[in-house]
């Protein structure tokens, strides 16, 4: 599989299949310099990477000011853009201190805001950091607080879904009607409130982190599906499902925003034997399965540094047998219901 654009839904604008995806420039779990993050995002475009993603919450503004650094230098027709609403960033008090997966970003919090005027507050602070005159995407962001982060976890326990779609979601619809934004979706970390959302609204798109990957695929009975039926297109999140299929099931490699535990390592390392009897690598396994599936536009792998850009490329740019697919289901490493679509 190789670089290369795909339709997004029925909107006609059209993705890059990998994307760059803004929380490495928001300094998640470690600072990157200035000049890094300029180099990244000036070599994504370089290398024909035309989706680059965002979000007011990544690094509470970090990640659309340095992508700002950047974009409005790019003819602006090359690059397909998406931010998010759905988080105010408010001022934090002098005495006032946060615990966050980011480091070393501006003094401000994030509160929840789904309506119809904080979307617009929202985009229009999106712009100013990100210095650009549109964007092409924009996704009501974590309606459910996150809540959908752990699987284990009631998806509903917080959710913003009515408020959602009185709110933000006409917001962007009507921007859309005017030709203001190209797209509308939802991004969150769980599939059932996108079913949800699917039924209830006209989605272009969403992003699904960590739902549909080659270790965590809960998504695929019924979101992918009806995604597939209503001409949705998917952009998977978090392919490498925190890092182990990245680094591989080392010791102290994170799953799911933590520590893998015993049996995940030794389910990867099964993955990573089989990987190697077909003589591809694990990174490509990861990016490939989601690709394969016929409602997916695009898949957005964290990169920090050209280096690990290059090192996604390269997974995407290798060659995936059909006999590895079938022997990861014969092996018991996947179920069959995963592997439906193309």
């Amino acid at each position: 599989m190789t670089l290369m654009t795909m339709p997004l839904g029925k909107t006609g604008l059209r993705v890059s299949n990998m994307g760059l995806g803004g929380t490495g420039l928001a300094n998640m779990y470690h600072a990157i310099a200035d000049d890094a993050a300029d180099s990244l995002v000036q070599g994504a475009s370089a290398r024909g990477i035309t989706l680059f993603d965002t979000a007011p919450c990544y690094g509470v503004g970090l990640s659309e000011t340095r992508m700002g650094h950047i974009l409005p230098k790019l003819d602006r027709n090359s690059f397909v853009l998406s931010s998010k609403v759905g988080y105010d960033l408010v001022p934090l008090a002098d005495d006032e201190d946060l615990q966050s997966l980011f480091v070393d970003t501006p003094r401000l919090k994030t509160a929840f805001d789904f309506s119809y005027d904080g979307a617009m507050r929202s985009i229009e602070g999106s712009l100013k950091r990100l210095r650009v005159d549109r964007l092409d995407m924009v996704a009501i962001h974590d309606p459910d607080e996150t809540a959908g982060a752990d699987p284990d976890a009631d998806p509903y326990a917080r959710s913003h879904f009515t408020e959602a779609m009185n709110g933000a979601y006409r917001a962007l619809d009507s921007l859309r009607s005017q030709g203001v934004i190209g797209a509308v979706g939802v991004g969150m970390n769980q599939w059932q409130m996108l079913v949800d959302f699917a039924k209830a609204g006209d989605f272009d798109y969403f992003l699904c982190a960590g739902r549909y990957t080659l270790l965590r695929y809960d998504a695929a009975e019924i979101l992918m599906p009806l995604c597939t039926e209503k001409g949705i297109s998917v952009i998977i999140g978090g392919p490498y499902c925190s890092g182990i299929l990245a680094s591989g099931a080392v010791a102290g490699a994170y799953f799911g925003y933590a520590p893998a535990s015993e049996d995940m390592l030794a389910h990867v390392r099964r993955i990573e034997r089989l990987c190697t009897e077909h003589c591809i690598s694990l990174r490509a396994a990861a990016l490939h399965f989601p690709l394969r599936h016929p409602a997916v536009a695009s898949v957005i792998p964290g990169a920090r540094s050209l280096t690990e850009l290059d090192e996604n490329l390269a997974a995407l740019n290798e060659q995936v047998p059909d006999a590895f697919w079938t022997d990861l289901v014969d092996q018991g490493l996947i179920h069959e219901v995963a592997l439906g679509g193309r």
